[in-house]
């Protein structure tokens, strides 16, 4: 059994994939061996969660999932535990492995109940056995409607007092999108965005059974989840290819001492339209950027502000060497175009897509070339030049460059980020919980790090300068990306308790 965390890379297995792993895994084997090999391993992180539990309550579904809390009940029940169990199944209707594990439990003398225990407190322990892999969010899939019992299990566990494990999957939870089925969803909290699920209650954790599920790490599923577990019981995935990756760290690369500022390359920032084209003055959103790249070890960082000459130095980082936009050596140059560019990127944007060495492409030039063909078309040509670009937009801009909705882009982001990177021909990082990064022609991966702190104004530029710097660097696109969105949320794990995170402070930080 493993715990998962962001310090090493992990395949994931969408569920056809994982039921292949499964059925090629039992075929050699007695029949009910890898359920008692799950409900086994459910038993015995259950008691290193919590072993001074007065009472476990498990819920069980009617299926394979709801057997392997029968097992796992079994086996509580010897240790000594106090356990509760309420099953949703019938011994005449449920598969033959789950019966099996209900005889064993009910010989174990576990007691049976309609309603989780009234005297749960912070030491006991829920474990939710009550649909594993078994729903799908995707709006073709036959829609299951969870009945009076079954809701009410879901609200004892999202409600509970004590901490929950739940088994394989939270209930209701898609493992490929990591967004919640029709009717699982758990009630937003008062005051949240309608698009944002709020898990209340104490400690969660998902023990994943046979594979790891790309649904665990994005979207809802990092919060519902809670803490990742893994037990392989035994099975390898073979000749299966993983649907996608969880990053691991970026390789550590010391810098010769025989360096000198050209052997990290030239990052230029474009953008920071200024206040009299609209009125709106977003000269910060370029320095922002701009402060990352510099942080992040560029040689030497450029701003072109599109503000009219407005700003020519920036007191608080002498370093940033501010240009004229035509003073620029595109063709040599990592261009990290569009951070609060405004209006005012239109106008370079056909110069920099074809020119520029190496280009990263952020917030309103991504919002430009979701509404110009002839831009689009200029950013897939660099990809058949082989030019390195990345784009690194947010679920809104996204849904534009798709042509989607932002629910449609949230409802199957790995699917999202891939559409982008093939029809951009380019890196697509998709942001959000769970950042998703595509490119052509690989199995896109999901960063496991970041966190709340990030849902603030300018971590998206901060994001953007640090995918420069990496590409100035000599970094492949891919790698760029990858290894910018990784120490980017390592950043942010990383931030003191108890202050607050701004983007300023987090470019300042980043390089540390």
């Amino acid at each position: 059994m493993h715990r998962i965390t962001p310090h090493q890379p992990h395949p994931l297995f969408h569920t056809a994939a994982t039921r292949r792993i499964e059925q090629a895994a039992a075929a050699p084997l007695p029949p009910h061996t890898l359920m008692q090999r799950a409900g086994l391993a459910v038993a015995q992180l259950a008691q290193a969660l919590a072993p001074h539990a007065r009472t476990v309550w498990i819920a069980c579904g009617p299926g394979n999932n709801g057997g392997d809390g029968l097992e796992a009940a079994m086996h509580l029940q010897r240790s000594g535990r106090q356990v509760v169990v309420t099953w949703l199944g019938q011994p005449d209707k449920a598969p033959a492995d789950a019966k099996a594990s209900w005889q064993r439990a009910l010989a174990a003398g576990v007691a049976w109940a309609d309603t989780p225990p009234a005297d749960l407190g912070p030491q006991d322990l829920c474990i939710d056995a009550l649909l594993g892999i078994g729903v799908s969010s995707s709006p073709h899939a036959p829609i299951r409607v969870p009945d009076a019992r079954l809701r009410a299990c879901q609200h004892a566990l999202q409600h509970s007092p004590a901490p929950v494990l739940a088994v394989d999957l939270p209930s209701g939870l898609d493992a490929d999108t990591g967004q919640f089925a029709a009717g699982f969803a758990p009630q937003a909290a008062p005051h949240h965005h309608p698009h944002i699920t709020h898990i209340p209650g104490p400690a969660r954790h998902t023990l994943s059974l046979l594979t790891l599920k790309p649904g665990l790490f994005t979207a809802a599923g990092r919060d519902a989840a809670g803490q990742v577990w893994w037990d392989d019981l035994g099975a390898h995935p073979g000749h299966e290819a993983p649907t996608a990756w969880l990053c691991g760290p970026p390789l550590p690369a010391p810098r010769a001492h025989a360096s000198h500022k050209g052997s990290f390359g030239d990052v230029a920032v474009v953008g920071g339209e200024g206040l009299a084209t609209r009125g709106l003055g977003m000269a910060g959103a370029a320095l922002l950027a701009a402060s990352a790249a510099l942080h992040s070890g560029a040689g030497r960082v450029l701003v072109a502000l599109l503000d009219n000459g407005h700003q020519q130095l920036d007191t608080q980082q002498p370093e940033l060497m501010f240009r004229r936009f035509d003073a620029l050596a595109l063709g040599q140059l990592t261009m990290v175009c569009g951070c609060g560019g405004g209006q005012a990127i239109a106008a370079v944007l056909p110069e920099v897509i074809p020119r520029a060495a190496r280009l990263v492409l952020d917030a309103d030039a991504l919002n430009t070339i979701a509404t110009e063909a002839a831009l689009h078309a200029l950013v897939v040509a660099r990809g058949q030049h082989g030019q390195p670009t990345v784009i690194t937009p947010h679920p809104l801009e996204a849904a534009r460059l798709l042509g989607l909705t932002t629910a449609e882009v949230q409802a199957d982001r790995l699917d999202a980020a891939q559409q982008l990177a093939d029809q951009f021909n380019c890196v697509a990082v998709l942001k959000g919980s769970g950042t998703v990064i595509a490119a052509p022609g690989r199995v896109p991966a999901i960063n496991p790090t970041g966190n709340a702190r990030l849902a603030t104004a300018g971590t998206g530029d901060v994001l953007a300068g640090m995918v420069g710097a990496h590409l100035a660097a000599g970094a492949s696109a891919l790698r760029a990306a990858s290894e910018a969105v990784y120490q980017h949320g390592q950043a942010a794990d990383a931030w003191p308790a108890g202050q607050a995170l701004t983007a300023s402070a987090l470019a300042r930080r980043v390089g540390g």
